[in-house]
């Protein structure tokens, strides 16, 4: 196996990990985005401290971060899987031309 085919290959095991992201993490991120809107187990702890409002705020502002992130890792594994169709498609023009090369 070419070095290119080896590059391509680990390419797009690492995309295809990285398009998986999004499906391992959507039923958390959906429970983390619920529980940011009842925040009953803070008690009378969050009330006396003042804090739910800015904790809701937070636990908003991580579940957008978390699906700004699955966007750009599903972006990041969109160029890696052409990179690596671009690697395989490269390793049959040099292994063509190394053969047209022999004939000569």
């Amino acid at each position: 196996m070419s070095d290119l085919k080896k590059e391509a290959l680990s390419l797009h095991t690492a995309a295809s990990g990285l398009r998986g992201t999004g499906h391992h993490t959507a039923k958390p991120l959906q429970e983390f985005k619920a529980a940011s809107h009842d925040l009953s187990a803070l008690g009378a702890l969050g009330s006396l401290l003042g804090a739910k409002g800015e904790i809701e705020k937070g636990m908003t502002t991580l579940a957008k971060l978390t699906q700004d992130l699955h966007e750009e890792w599903e972006a990041e594994a969109k160029f890696m899987g052409e990179v690596s169709d671009a690697f395989d498609l490269l390793d049959v023009l040099l292994a063509a031309a190394g053969k047209s090369g022999k004939k000569g």
